[in-house]
């Protein structure tokens, strides 16, 4: 088996059920460590699909609650999703904290993956809001977008994944401090340039064009589509492009953002030729928001959701976007009034970034309190933050 030496956790039997059930397993005991047993009393289930399913369960050692990702796991293979979690520390993005095999009576084998436990996700407070007929308030899909494209900066740059699956399921939210963290990193991968991978991911409403033309090199701009679907569907309360097949989802971009040019579709897929489509003009999208929509919302959506995808902003370029620029007023409180959770502690993911992106990016209030000198050239490494 070709699994992490240093994955110091015993094989635990569980039963085939899981509410209820406690799983115990055992950690340390390398180095010299103490080994120590860890149970965990399944609570719930708070998600499933085809890759296994997700519970909320409390360590009965010290009461605190986790969310386990118990998947099937081929004896033959590592686990991609594993370990990108393992390369991945930030705010915005789920935490590993343990992981751990186990198998059922049928002699099948799971690893369940061990992360923080998040409270709500994206979806249920999106359905919220659609069941009380209300919008979200503008402050919360600054807040929430600007976290999302905040969490993309970082895994794009520091260890370079592509999440290919952002949509409202994948993103979770704490309804307290209203922090929001990507989540789910089952279709996740490291692009490399020159190497194909699959076109046939990422969920419908939220796919990139250039995958619905079946492009197989595309870079990690399909996850800045995905952002910016969700960002225009924070501010309509539904969907903007809910295809019902892959064929009608174009069709539904196609309405909104008009037929694609040949050299946009050669951007997207050089090997598409096939190009029979009617000739639609672009929908203005002042007229896609509604009326009172800030022009900054607009301008943003229209800078992410465009066909060609080396024209759309980075998730750098987003977070610096005009749209976000209540977030660094120094006095910015949430609605309640208690503070914003932090958003600028930028570290890696700016180091090939210009002075002036980072100048935007880091409010002066935020520059004078840390005594962040800012860098004279592009670069620069500002790991001298807190």
């Amino acid at each position: 088996m070709d699994f992490d030496k240093e994955m110091s956790s015993t094989i635990v039997e569980s039963k085939d059920a899981v509410t209820g059930h406690i799983i115990s397993t055992t950690i340390g005991g390398e180095n010299g460590e103490p080994k120590q047993t860890i149970s965990y009393m399944a609570e719930r289930v708070v998600g499933s699909g085809s890759f296994g399913i997700v519970f909320q369960a409390k360590c009965l050692e010290t009461g605190e609650t986790f969310a386990i990702k118990k998947v099937l796991q081929d004896r033959r293979y590592k686990n991609r999703e594993l370990q990108l979690m393992r390369l991945m520390d930030h705010p915005n993005v789920v935490s590993l904290k343990h992981c751990f095999f186990s198998t059922t009576s049928k002699d099948e084998l799971f690893l369940n993956l061990v992360m923080e436990y998040v409270p709500e996700t994206m979806y249920r407070v999106l359905k919220h809001y659609c069941n009380m007929n209300q919008r979200m308030p503008l402050i919360y899909v600054k807040l929430y977008t600007y976290q999302i494209f905040r969490g993309l900066a970082y895994i794009h740059t520091v260890p370079g994944v592509c999440h290919r699956d952002v949509k409202p399921h994948n993103i979770l939210v704490d309804p307290l401090a209203h922090q929001v963290k990507l989540c789910d990193f089952g279709s996740a991968k490291v692009l490399v340039k020159g190497e194909a991978n699959i076109s046939y991911i990422c969920s419908r409403y939220y796919r990139a064009p250039e995958l619905i033309f079946g492009a197989t090199e595309y870079s990690t701009s399909i996850d800045i589509w995905s952002a910016g679907c969700v960002l225009a569907e924070l501010l309509l309360g539904q969907p903007l492009f809910p295809g019902e097949s892959a064929v009608d989802q174009l069709v539904e971009i196609i309405k909104v953002l008009g037929t694609p040019t040949r050299e946009e579709i050669r951007c997207m897929n050089p090997n598409y030729t096939d190009f029979r489509f009617p000739q639609i003009k672009a929908h203005p999208w002042h007229k896609v928001f509604h009326k009172r929509m800030p022009p900054e919302a607009i301008d943003l959506a229209s800078r992410v959701l465009q066909y060609s995808p080396g024209l759309r902003s980075t998730a750098l370029e987003a977070c610096a976007h005009p749209f976000f620029d209540e977030l660094r007023e120094p006095n910015a409180r949430l609605p309640n009034g208690r503070p914003l959770p932090r958003l600028f502690d930028f570290k890696q993911e700016l180091s090939g970034a210009s002075p002036e992106l980072i100048k935007r990016l880091i409010p002066e209030h935020v520059r004078r309190q840390t005594g962040l000198a800012l860098p004279h050239q592009a670069g620069t490494n500002i790991n001298s933050r807190p």
